[in-house]
């Protein structure tokens, strides 16, 4: 854990980006940085919260303590806000955060968060932005769950590590497979089966935890079909 000079960081958010030099000067007097390490968590469940975070490098998968189990709710990669909705919204946290690689995080003072979303509008206005776009991914998200059939959820996660997590072809799972089958909504057995047969059918290449798409247009046909 390490205080800041925000006015030097080369990681800004585009929000912080619209802050005049005194306004930099209270976020740094207000923001500590803090490493974390794979499966360390950033915040928990059901634990008041005071800060709002920022993810400079890194990615963290996002759990929420059902009636019955924990369910992952997404993965989000940096740079990006986590917690918005939450600490803006309530003083608990209503879901917990881990690391799912190295990870550093700025947490925000949330009194100091509100204060520099009353004095800068544009600030303000690219936090609007993030959250909306947070809301969108998640209407998306619960429409796929709801009317995909789970090939078509598997591909649909599988395109998005691809274009949106790793950008590249090839990448090593960020999630093992109990935890891949929570993302997507069905059993561990069935994640393996239809990873095997996606495998077979040379649409994807699988060594251990390292997928690579070897047909992203047969993919993304199986996503959108559902």
């Amino acid at each position: 854990m390490k205080k800041l000079n925000c006015s030097m960081c080369i990681l800004k958010s585009e929000a912080t980006k619209s802050l005049n030099t005194g306004e930099l000067k209270i976020l740094s007097q207000n923001c500590v940085e803090v490493d974390f390490k794979k499966d360390e968590v950033l915040f928990k469940q059901n634990v008041l919260s005071s800060n709002v975070i920022y993810l400079q490098s890194g990615m963290v998968k996002l759990i929420i303590e059902g009636p019955q189990r924990k369910q992952i709710l997404k993965l989000k990669k940096a740079p990006c806000y986590i917690g918005l909705p939450t600490t803006m919204g309530d003083k608990i946290n209503h879901y917990s955060a881990v690391a799912i690689q190295a990870t550093r995080a700025c947490f925000i003072d949330i009194t100091t968060f509100k204060k520099l979303l009353r004095l800068n509008p544009d600030f303000s206005y690219e936090i609007i932005v993030e959250l909306c776009k947070s809301e969108l991914e998640q209407f998306h998200r619960c429409i796929n769950l709801l009317q995909k059939q789970v090939f078509g959820r598997l591909a649909n996660n599988l395109i998005y590590f691809t274009e949106e997590l790793y950008e590249m072809d090839e990448y090593d799972l960020p999630l093992n497979r109990n935890e891949f089958a929570d993302l997507v909504c069905t059993s561990r057995e069935s994640i393996s089966r239809m990873l095997s047969e996606l495998d077979e059918e040379k649409i994807i290449k699988i060594e251990g935890k390292r997928i690579k798409i070897l047909n992203k247009e047969m993919l993304k046909k199986i996503r959108d079909n559902g």
